[in-house]
């Protein structure tokens, strides 16, 4: 009876023992199950982009490690060169997985896209060898920096069509205080290097990226085209030099989105040109449209139109704006020598949080590119229109200082309210040589802005068509790796 029972229980522990592994079997079954699906889902990815892609690759395919140590310059470079044979046949993406990719400068193609994994990082490398050196900007004739040549941007492309770059809020660190300690102490030899610069192209998207500590400009389109610049997040210190946001630059048909900025330098920086050199090159920047742009820059401009301004700055319409501890709202930047225009210029609905001044418009500005300028060239300033603005916690109204017989016209200011600072000075608007109407604005403008009363203008103009880049439809891009 013993022996029985005995056999009994061995068996029932043997079947308990079973169904434990078939439980166990299941369950890690169950778990590879979703890992798979879950590696799967990992793979793909979707986005809006201005063209898909028929042929993708990784920068792992060509020997990138993504150990934020090994320089990864000749993998970028082997990888955009290998996908330069399909430009004519749908086009090619790079794409950066998760990982940090230390790089130096490489440049791009036509039909292409570099695309940044959310967990990518591209890091800049510190080795001024990695940086080749090249020609100053002919609108320019010299370095911004130094009177020599430039340093080549960490990602750099000329005479492109249809280029892309963008990501899952993948992020891109110039890693700038090795630059920014060697411009202080007035080492360099060349202009410091800018994170994205295209050149004499044509269709460029960059989107949805997060840009840390360039080592001066973040993203500068110049000589250029149908350009979309929209979900950018740009972050360095109020106090780092020169680390401007967005700076189109002798551009056409130009569209800035939903961007975030904490910068060194203005926020977005409209140009075309510095002096006899941008006079000579003569191409402007048209046709340009901001819109929900947050800047924070304790020390510079949300946006500002100039300083180099010589070929000319035409039809910029900026909206729905929030600047918060900016040293200006809108600034203009021009002097004697500049020459050319800022015209046609439309601002509505913008947020001001403790500002320097809400409006600034400077005609002495100086800094010339040499001492070759022509003191006959004077800018023109005409056609300047602000209105359905709110600012508060605000130093001083504005600051508008023309050109002594060259007076700055047109400048039209409507629905206004200023609130002032606790010690804001005691003179709210300062003015001299310029001409234009106000409506419904607080505190009282100067006397030159004469207040037309809400029956005779309602408010300032602003363009009702929408312009070229306004009607490009982005497609929707999917990819499986």
């Amino acid at each position: 009876m013993e022996l029985l029972w005995k056999s009994h229980m061995n068996m029932k522990i043997h079947a308990i023992k079973l169904v434990y592994i078939l439980l166990l079997v299941t369950l890690m079954s169950s778990k590879v199950a979703e890992s798979r699906k879950s590696k799967m889902i990992r793979s793909s990815f979707e986005y809006n982009a201005i063209n898909c892609r028929a042929h993708s690759v990784s920068i792992k395919d060509f020997g990138g490690v993504g150990d934020g140590k090994t320089l990864n310059t000749k993998a970028f470079e082997s990888a955009i060169n290998h996908l330069n044979q399909y430009g004519s046949e749908g086009g090619s993406q790079l794409y950066v997985p998760a990982g940090k990719w230390l790089t130096g400068s490489f440049s791009l193609i036509s039909h292409f896209t570099l695309y940044l994994n959310k967990d990518a990082v591209l890091l800049a490398s510190q080795d001024m060898n990695e940086w080749p050196v090249i020609k100053p900007l002919p609108s320019y004739g010299r370095g911004r920096d130094t009177a020599g040549g430039r340093y080549t941007s960490l990602i750099f492309g000329t005479n492109l069509t249809d280029v892309i770059v963008t990501g899952d809020n993948g992020t891109i660190d110039g890693q700038g205080s090795f630059w920014w300690q060697q411009f202080h102490m007035k080492k360099l030899k060349y202009t410091r290097p800018y994170l994205i610069e295209l050149m004499f192209s044509d269709s460029i998207q960059i989107s949805n990226l997060t840009l840390l500590n360039s080592p001066s400009w973040n993203i500068h389109p110049v000589y250029s085209s149908n350009i979309i610049v929209k979900g950018i997040t740009i972050i360095a210190p109020v106090r780092s030099p020169n680390t401007d946001g967005i700076n189109p630059d002798s551009c056409t048909n130009i569209k800035i989105e939903d961007c975030y900025i904490v910068s060194g330098d203005d926020c977005v920086a409209v140009k075309s040109g510095w002096d006899e050199y941008g006079i000579k090159f003569g191409w402007p920047t048209k046709q340009l449209v901001i819109r929900r742009l947050t800047c924070i820059s304790p020390y510079s401009a949300t946006i500002a139109l100039g300083s180099e301004m010589s070929g000319g700055i035409q039809d910029v319409r900026a909206e729905d704006i929030t600047a918060v501890h900016t040293e200006s709202g809108i600034r203009i930047k021009t002097a004697v020598g500049r020459g050319g225009y800022v015209k046609d210029i439309y601002v509505q609905r913008m947020t001001m949080h403790t500002m320097k001044w809400a409006f600034w418009i400077t005609g002495n500005y100086g800094s010339h590119a040499d001492k070759n300028y022509d003191p006959n060239a004077l800018p023109e300033i005409r056609n300047i229109n602000y209105r359905d603005m709110k600012a508060e916690n605000v130093s001083m109204a504005a600051r508008l200082e023309g050109i002594s017989n060259d007076p700055f016209t047109g400048i039209c200011i409507s629905n206004v309210t200023i609130s002032m600072a606790a010690k804001a000075k005691k003179q709210p608007w300062t003015c001299n040589d310029i001409e234009g109407i106000t409506s419904g604005v607080s505190p009282k403008p100067c006397g030159l802005l004469p207040d037309q009363g809400i029956k005779k203008i309602k408010a300032c103009h602003f363009p009702s068509d929408y312009l070229p880049i306004d009607m490009l439809e982005l497609q929707k891009c999917s990819y499986s790796l």
